[in-house]
């Protein structure tokens, strides 16, 4: 049972990525830090889940994952001690069409930039940056 919010030095509400890592940093400077989440399960957008097979774990509207392995932030929990291992697929993300088709982004901006078509130089614009 929460207590008053008062008897803490800090209090984050949600759970998320940006939640948990506002806590984390905020413990290291107060002794008491409450944190709170409205959902069942932390994690915001970073959580996963069994969604249809046995042991066949899916992202739930994972946004931050594909950015994580470059964060400062991340690195510098050592995560890997907790058994954090990053995986790597070819095809990161897949996007299915309702008449059956997908679009899928390869870990190469060119060759995702050449299955784009038309929009393939604008996409590839816009991560270069990031990679």
């Amino acid at each position: 049972m929460i207590q008053n919010p008062s008897d803490y030095d800090a209090v984050v509400v949600g759970a998320g990525p940006n939640g948990l890592a506002a806590a984390i940093t905020l413990s290291r400077t107060f002794k008491s830090v409450l944190l709170l989440e409205g959902r069942e399960r932390i994690g915001g957008g970073v959580r996963s889940a069994e969604l249809t097979l046995p042991h066949f774990i899916h992202d739930v509207c994972s946004a931050v994952q594909p950015l994580a392995i470059a964060s400062p932030f991340f690195r510098q929990l050592e995560l890997h001690r907790y058994g954090l291992c990053w995986i790597q697929p070819e095809i990161p993300l897949a996007h299915p069409f309702e008449d059956g088709t997908a679009i899928v982004l390869h870990r190469s901006l060119e060759v995702t930039g050449d299955v784009l078509g038309s929009d393939g130089q604008a996409y590839k614009d816009l991560l270069t940056p990031f990679v």
